[in-house]
C-alpha cells in the first residue's frame, strides 16, 4: 500500500521514537517490497509486518480496494484502535510472545512475527537497527 504524505503528516510524533525521517523511508521502503514480493509465492511476509506496524504507528488508515479507508488494525493484537503511547507499549509486549499466543499466524506467515518486532523494537523502544535497509533523505 502506497504512504502518501497525508499518511506521513498524520503520524503523531509521540508514536516514533526514531528520526522522522528515518521511519518513513523504512515504512517506504517496506512498502514497496511488499507490493512487489506479492507475486512471490508469500516470501515478503517480514516487509509486510515491517509496513503494516509502521502504518499503526503513524495512526494511517488502510485504504481498501473499493476506495474506502478503515483503521488500520494492531500488527500483532489486531485491535482496531488508533495507535497511543499505552497501547503500542501493550502492542510490543505481545509481539514478544506471538508465536505462543498465535502460532496459526507464525505458521501461516513466515516472517510476519519477526517484522512486528524488529519494528516496535526500532521505532518504539529505539533499539537494534531500522528492520528494513533503506535510503533516508538528508535532513536539513
Amino acid at each position: 500500500m502506497e504512504v502518501t504524505d497525508a499518511d506521513v503528516a498524520g503520524t503523531p510524533a509521540r508514536n516514533v521514537r526514531v528520526r522522522r525521517g528515518e521511519f518513513v523511508a523504512v515504512w517506504r521502503a517496506a512498502s514497496d517490497r511488499d507490493h512487489h514480493d506479492a507475486a512471490h509465492g508469500g516470501e515478503g511476509w517480514y516487509a509486510a509486518a515491517v509496513a503494516m506496524t509502521c502504518r499503526w504507528l503513524a495512526t494511517a488508515p488502510s485504504r481498501l480496494a473499493n476506495g474506502l479507508v478503515d483503521p488500520t488494525p494492531a500488527p500483532a493484537t489486531r485491535r482496531t484502535a488508533m495507535a497511543y503511547e499505552e497501547l503500542i507499549e501493550a502492542e510490543w509486549l505481545a509481539a514478544e510472545r506471538l508465536e505462543e499466543t498465535r502460532p496459526d499466524l507464525a505458521r501461516s506467515r513466515p516472517g510476519w512475527c519477526e517484522g512486528v518486532r524488529a519494528t516496535l523494537r526500532w521505532a518504539w523502544r529505539r533499539q537494534g537497527p531500522p528492520p528494513l535497509k533503506a535510503d533516508v533523505p538528508v535532513e536539513r
